[in-house]
C-alpha cells in the first residue's frame, strides 16, 4: 500500500508525487548578516527526532509548495497546509 499525503489543493495523493525540500523553521538572517551567520544558515542543520515541519513540493500535482508536519521517527504525517498561507519563518528552498 502506497503512503498517501494529503494536499489542500489536490486530496489524498500518493507521497511520490511530492518532494521534500527541507526544515520549514529556519529563519533567512538579514542580507547584511556575518558570514558565521550566513555558514550557520547554509551548512548546519539539526537532524531532529519527533514531529518536524518541512517544506514539501507537489511536484506532479498542482506545484504548490506545502508544509508537511511529520514524525521523522515513523513517517506518520500529521499536519499538511498550504505554505503561502502559513507564517512560519522560513521560505521554501
Amino acid at each position: 500500500m502506497a503512503s498517501l499525503i494529503s494536499c489542500p489543493h489536490c486530496g489524498s495523493r500518493p507521497k511520490e508525487e511530492f518532494s521534500i525540500r527541507g526544515d520549514a523553521g529556519l529563519i533567512r538572517p538579514a542580507p547584511d548578516a556575518g558570514a558565521d551567520a550566513w555558514f550557520d544558515y547554509v551548512y548546519l542543520r539539526d537532524n531532529p527526532r519527533g514531529r518536524h515541519s518541512e517544506y514539501w513540493h507537489h511536484s506532479s500535482g498542482c506545484r504548490r509548495w506545502l508544509i508537511v508536519e511529520r514524525d521523522t521517527v515513523t513517517h506518520a504525517v500529521h499536519s499538511v497546509r498550504d505554505a503561502a498561507l502559513s507564517k512560519l519563518g522560513g521560505e521554501p528552498a
